[in-house]
């Protein structure tokens, strides 16, 4: 901004890579106020109008239809006149409606706005008359809006990885409907595109013939998503009352297949003998024996900090917090857990965490799912990595140690009240190494070994 005479004046360059588009070098408006707050607002409405028109006259990605290209103009214009109406002051309202308006004084005010020596842009004249109309937006563009703009609170925290696959899970309810109904405008989906969509579902879940049928928590998972997104786009758009087409429509869930435990034979004499992971990457091998006396979820191991990693204290320990810009799963996931056993040793050579495998854990996933199953390390198909975890809460549980230390170390809510710190340290690494599994002779110097031999 800056000030002539007493008013304030907003000032800005066309940007680069829109020159060749807008053949404006500098705008310079009055924002006709001398007040700065009000000077700040008009600017901040202003800015954002030009960008929205910068991106509605720039060209779109190739990948788009001509179709989608259009839509997204429309919208870019139609947002831009709604900010550049705002900062002259008035409250952006369609032309028809003004027109015909009993209010003829609102119409007469506007126009006189518009008047002045020289003749005014297009772009402010059919921002404050009300000309550009509100866009039918399809499914596919609504989708975009949601993940720029509406569900922004729901990314903050998110590390990219944590977000690539916070979208694709969503992304998939939205391509499998437009895939069965096209599309389709928000404004045109009714309850007959929901039923539709049930009922496709509906068939892969209890299929003819010998198709194998997939489970409904995935056809739920998709209603859900596209409920959520009608809804949360109506409301963005003022709508909060329009009926969501995808209510009240799920199938009745079979809870899942339980991921089944380690029985403790099974861990000692298959798992415990560091080489059986001969040939697998040294911090993937490290990072399966940190697991077996912390209870952690492979993610909370995977992405743990160095400065996480306390091994010069009375009770060495690790800290499972929030990294970086990497959520946690709960708030309750936030503990301090005393190393033990095998875990003790592997983290004592794992100092530096595993930063292979941080914020990438499908690549640790499908590493290790691929090495338990050639290696026969899985009792059952239905075992999984996460079958560990089980196996620590089976272990505390059986142990008779207190529910809510157990609740604490495994990261998990308790509904009690809570009272205290959960207990100290050297408490907590009593309970545990009750439940620890015996540490074989010259266990450290086999694993050292066995992570120095290249895969």
């Amino acid at each position: 901004m800056q000030k002539r005479g007493e008013n304030w004046h907003y000032v800005r360059r066309i940007p680069r890579e829109y020159q060749d588009m807008d053949p404006r070098d500098t705008i310079r408006k009055s924002l006709k106020t001398k007040s700065l707050a009000v000077a700040c607002a008009r600017r901040d409405s202003l800015a954002e109008a030009d960008d929205l028109y910068w991106a509605s006259i720039s060209t779109n990605s190739d990948n788009d239809s001509i179709a989608l290209r259009n839509t997204k103009s429309a919208i870019n214009r139609y947002e831009a006149a709604k900010r550049r109406a705002m900062a002259k002051g008035f409250l952006y309202t369609p032309n028809e409606e003004l027109l015909g308006s009993v209010d003829i004084g609102e119409l007469l005010k506007r126009i006189d706005s518009l008047s002045s020596t020289s003749l005014p842009r297009q772009d402010d004249a059919e921002a404050i008359l009300g000309i550009p109309k509100k866009p039918s937006v399809p499914i596919s563009v609504a989708f975009e809006i949601y993940c720029n703009k509406i569900a922004v609170s729901d990314l903050i925290g998110k590390s990219e990885s944590q977000t690539a696959s916070w979208k694709k899970i969503k992304k998939r309810a939205v391509s499998n409907f437009v895939k069965l109904c096209g599309d389709t405008p928000m404004r045109e989906i009714t309850r007959d595109h929901a039923r539709e969509f049930y009922n496709w579902w509906a068939e892969k879940v209890m299929p003819s013939g010998d198709a194998k049928p997939l489970s409904p928590n995935s056809g739920n998972r998709d209603i859900g998503n596209l409920r959520k997104l009608y809804s949360s786009y109506w409301e963005y758009e003022g709508e909060e009352s329009r009926e969501n087409p995808f209510r009240n429509l799920n199938f009745t869930e079979n809870g899942g297949k339980d991921v089944p435990h380690f029985e403790d034979d099974w861990v000692l004499s298959k798992i415990l003998e560091p080489s059986v992971f001969e040939g697998l990457n040294s911090q993937a091998i490290r990072l399966v024996y940190a697991l077996i006396e912390t209870g952690c979820r492979p993610s909370e191991i995977a992405n743990i900090l160095p400065e996480n990693i306390v091994l010069n204290h009375a009770v060495p320990h690790i800290k499972i917090r929030k990294q970086g810009n990497r959520q946690l799963k709960t708030i309750s996931s936030i503990r301090d857990i005393p190393l033990v056993g095998v875990s003790l040793s592997a983290m004592k050579q794992a100092k530096e965490g595993f930063p292979k495998y941080h914020d990438k854990g499908n690549l640790l996933s499908v590493s290790l799912l691929k090495t338990f199953r050639r290696r026969g390390l899985f009792p059952t198909p239905d075992h999984r990595i996460y079958s560990f975890r089980h196996s620590f809460e089976k272990r505390m549980l059986e142990a008779g140690l207190d529910y809510d230390l157990r609740c604490l170390l495994m990261g998990h809510k308790n509904t009690r009240p809570k009272y205290g710190d959960g207990g100290s340290l050297e408490y907590r690494r009593s309970q545990l190494l009750i439940i620890c599994h015996p540490v074989p002779s010259d266990f450290e110097g086999n694993l050292r070994r066995v992570c120095a031999l290249k895969p």
